[in-house]
């Protein structure tokens, strides 16, 4: 009989979204969590081609990365493999200090900086759409019980694994395109909501590789198709856990908190999206009529928004609060969940304190406006490049001033590493490059 020796993984959601880090026996556990494991730091300049970008850092430097027990994750899928086990965890220095360049420590500062600006903390969840690698099958497909039975099996694998994982199981669809499903959880509240985005895209890998397949959460297969988008649900709590984001007297419902904040998020849209839409090719997924985001505007129940007003179910105005939310929608999976969410919060927390006034509800096609049209109502056209999006995040000392004082540098030139690996290549060679990396 063979004889084996279980293993941890303790994992970090790097600048490319990408989960890394380093196993250690589970017999080590206690000691692992109260002494991390050892990382450097030019690790964080690897992007998601496996190609380093020019680094800082060379080969000087030590770092730790620390599992954080909470976040633990014990995978059986009942087929006799090995159990899966990993932890999301926090980089610091060798004194425990948050390093600048860690993604969950960046999120974690900016969650610090809504409570003491907004007297708020968050709940949210991420909604994520992704498709199987391969040929499409013969039958109905969107939103089909026909597509949808194809998937059974691997579905109630991977709902097993997301309550494994210590999510919250919500719903699981097939989705309008070629092979493309929609899986969601329920909310969680802070750190915790960028922990189950990290959960949910690993299990549902791993689930698809208990199966004999692959997915892709790639923000875009093939430019005729539909893409792969993350739809990042927001509300507020107060501190006793009274919902704050509803107000029945306030414009479309948003309360004295979340008007400011989202009217900051919209500000700062072109300018954060380097954050939450990450690659070269989620450029092709944000354009008009794509059921994405082109504008930066809100809208009410309109998925071509950028941030929309979800709606409710329920004319009880205790129900309704606990209900009311709002969707970012200018993001995809190449991004780390951490950075995107810190993103969307710093931005509307700039919103707050600039006490900026709530922000106008479009209900028309805005790619119909001429520029001057759209400036004069105040949106702008979302930049059309990664190249463009890193050049407005850069060049914005405010956005910028947000990060630890490394990172927008680093982030920048981690990103420009990734796009002089696919320059030279085609539309579709760019497509099927970061389709096998999602």
């Amino acid at each position: 009989m063979k004889k084996s020796e279980p293993l941890v993984f303790a994992a970090t959601s790097d600048i490319a979204g990408i989960t890394r880090g380093k196993a250690f026996p589970l017999s080590k556990l206690d000691s692992r969590l109260r002494k991390g494991v050892g990382w450097t730091p030019t690790n964080v300049m690897i992007t998601c081609f496996d190609h380093i970008a020019p680094s800082p850092y060379g080969a000087l430097g030590d770092l730790l990365l620390m599992p954080d027990a909470e976040t633990a994750v014990d995978l059986d899928f009942g087929d006799g493999a090995p159990v899966e086990r990993f932890m999301l965890g926090d980089i610091t220095d060798l004194n425990g200090a948050a390093w600048d360049c860690c993604t969950r420590s960046i999120l974690k500062a900016a969650l610090a900086r809504l409570e003491r600006v907004g007297g708020v903390g968050l709940l949210g969840a991420f909604e994520h759409e992704f498709q199987f690698r391969g040929d499409t099958p013969a039958g109905p497909q969107g939103y089909s019980l026909h597509g949808f039975t194809r998937r059974r099996a691997f579905a109630e694998s991977l709902m097993a694994g997301l309550e494994q994982g210590g999510l919250e199981t919500d719903t699981f669809m097939k989705e309008y395109g070629d092979n493309q499903y929609e899986v969601t959880n329920g909310p969680a509240k802070g750190v915790r909501v960028a922990d189950d985005a990290v959960i949910l895209r690993e299990v549902t890998r791993m689930a698809a590789q208990h199966h004999d397949d692959s997915v892709t959460f790639t923000p875009i297969r093939d430019t005729a198709g539909v893409g792969n988008g993350v739809h990042i649900h927001l509300s507020f709590l107060a501190a006793d856990g009274t919902p704050s984001t509803w107000d029945s007297a306030g414009p479309s419902g948003m309360s004295s908190v979340t008007a400011p904040f989202i009217a900051g998020v919209l500000k700062y849209l072109d300018s954060i999206i380097a954050l939450t839409a990450p690659s070269a090719v989620s450029y092709l997924r944000l354009t008009p009529h794509r059921w994405s985001a082109a504008y930066n505007n809100l809208g009410f129940r309109d998925r071509e928004a950028s941030v929309r007003i979800c709606p409710v179910t329920s004319d009880d105005p205790a129900k309704i609060a606990r209900q009311y939310n709002f969707e970012y929608r200018a993001a995809d999976a190449a991004a780390s969940p951490y950075l995107a969410l810190a993103a969307i919060i710093h931005a509307g927390c700039q919103g707050i304190e600039d006490h900026l006034p709530a922000p106008a509800v479009t209900q028309q096609d805005l790619s119909e406006l001429s520029p001057e049209d759209l400036a004069a109502k105040g949106y702008v056209r979302l930049p059309q490049s990664l190249e463009e999006a890193l050049t407005r995040f850069e060049t914005n000392e405010t956005v910028c001033g947000w990060f630890p004082k490394e990172f927008p540098a680093v982030y920048t030139a981690h990103k420009r590493g990734e796009l002089s690996v696919v320059q030279d290549l085609d539309e579709t060679a760019r497509c099927a490059a970061y389709e096998a990396v999602y």
